[in-house]
């Protein structure tokens, strides 16, 4: 496979995904369009490669997919953690910096007594260098567990929304605002849903549904409680009124039951309405323990957001943003027409780069077939007994396990594509209903088949080498040098 290969020193950067160049990054905060430009700002340490004070970092994209590190945007100080937030266009000026300013809405961390207040910064220079209000903080009241406000513009009354957590009463409070600044208490969602861990990183918007009309959507984050243990991301489909959201189902969905999706948001502003998110691909239960340096987070994919219908049920579909094919390379590798018992190799040394990979079986006989990748670090396989897609990582630096969600055959196979890269494989199945996200950390690049307790079919393999969409990694000065 002819595409470069990854730094010896740093054997696990993503070549697909994106990395700060140095230092720890979770959760994506202030994520919008602007002037051109694609912004994800993140919880960021720009002092190592542990958690502890917490900024804001940046990065933009022409197209989701290639970004460029700026830096740091909004640095911790000796009173306040900048935890996560959001950032919206002013477009008029409500806020008083400016029409069209960029203002962040985000959690300040008293650093001294741990009180979690809302504040507000603002930026007229494309997000390259912000200014803390000075009448900060915008939102108090006096609690611990209050924070991550993702903020909209709500055109049918002409006011702003935030939707934000709070996180152990399991509640999604809503206020409202004409300018940014003072904030009138709407309603409350939840408790719903899963609710074994802290409520985090809510995100409120509406999606056309397939067939006409359109719904809202609710996003939750959730830890511990996660479909595979530890963080998961929940998602409830319904209607919101400009004071309340109702759910369809108040017993919600997952939008990723791999172990590694977390702190999903999306993008406000986007060009032809599209709605797009990313992910925090890590799980609490073991992110600080992952082998890379001198990095430590990395991002999902950039995902194009849909609504479906099935099974007397509405669904959120996620599919990879189209600039993702843009990254094919080379001639791909192709297999077909192959009945599999036990476990057949197929590549033995895999190239270190980015691969998509789209398959396509008959479980015939067997119990359970897949994909085997790096020597078995990780199995992706249908499981004929449970009718479910999964993803099983055996013993390694991240918790060993099973885990998936149930994914239809039709005619009879099952179809997945999965984008692999250095350490992750993200799972697209069944139209973008069904995904899975795991982080995995193969001695060993290679890929097999593998089906157990009988015989299966696989109709067709295509492995498709991606070109790196990263720039050579470096460490960026200040932010805006």
């Amino acid at each position: 496979m002819s595409h470069r290969s990854l730094p010896r020193r740093e054997p696990y950067r993503p070549q697909i995904h994106y990395t700060p160049a140095r230092n720890w990054m979770n959760d994506p905060n202030g994520l919008v369009w602007h002037d051109g430009e694609y912004h994800l700002f993140y919880q960021y340490n720009p002092e190592g490669d542990q958690w502890g004070n917490m900024s804001w970092g940046h990065a933009v994209s022409p197209d989701l997919v290639h970004w460029e590190e700026l830096g740091t945007a909004i640095p911790a100080t000796e009173d306040e953690h900048v935890f996560s937030g959001s950032v919206v266009i002013d477009e008029h000026g409500t806020a008083g910096f400016g029409r069209s300013a960029a203002v962040a809405v985000y959690t300040a961390s008293c650093q001294r007594t741990g009180v979690q207040t809302q504040a507000l910064a603002s930026s007229a220079d494309r997000g390259r260098t912000w200014t803390r209000y000075r009448g900060n903080p915008v939102l108090d009241i006096g609690s611990k567990d209050f924070r991550d406000p993702k903020v909209f513009w709500y055109a049918e009354g002409g006011y702003w929304i935030m939707a934000i957590a709070r996180c152990s009463e399991r509640r999604i409070a809503l206020y409202r605002s004409a300018d940014l600044k003072a904030w009138t208490w709407l309603s409350d969602f939840g408790p719903a849903g899963a609710t074994l861990g802290e409520w985090e990183m809510p995100d409120l918007f509406r999606l056309p549904l397939e067939g006409g009309g359109s719904r809202w959507v609710m996003l939750v984050s959730v830890n511990p409680g996660g479909p595979a243990g530890g963080s998961g991301v929940q998602y409830f489909v319904g209607d919101f009124d400009g004071v309340t959201f109702t759910p369809e189902d108040a017993s919600g969905s997952w939008a990723d039951v791999g172990r590694d999706f977390y702190a999903a948001a999306t993008w406000e502003g986007t060009p032809e309405g599209r709605r797009c998110l990313i992910g925090w691909m890590a799980n609490w239960g073991d992110a600080a323990a992952i082998p890379t340096h001198p990095w430590r987070g990395a991002m999902t994919l950039s995902r194009e957001l849909s609504l479906v219908t099935a099974g007397g049920r509405t669904w959120l579909a996620q599919r990879p943003v189209a600039a993702v094919r843009d990254l094919r390379a080379g001639e791909p590798f192709t297999f077909g027409d192959l009945e599999v018992r036990g476990d057949v190799p197929l590549l033995g040394h895999l190239d270190e780069g980015a691969l998509e990979v789209t398959a396509e079986f008959e479980p015939g006989t067997a119990e359970r077939a897949g994909l085997v990748l790096g020597d078995g670090a990780i199995v992706i396989g249908y499981d004929a007994r449970t009718g479910e897609l999964f993803a099983e990582r055996g013993p390694g630096p991240v918790t060993a396990g099973r885990h998936g969600g149930t994914a239809v055959l039709r005619d009879g196979r099952i179809r997945f594509t999965a984008y692999v890269d250095a350490c992750s494989v993200e799972v697209f199945s069944d139209d973008g209903r069904t995904v899975i996200t795991d982080l995995f950390f193969p001695e060993r690049r290679a890929l097999g088949l593998s089906a157990v307790g009988g015989t299966a079919s696989l109709v067709s393999l295509v492995v498709q080498p991606l070109r790196p969409a990263r720039r050579d990694v470096r460490s960026p000065g200040p932010h805006g040098a």
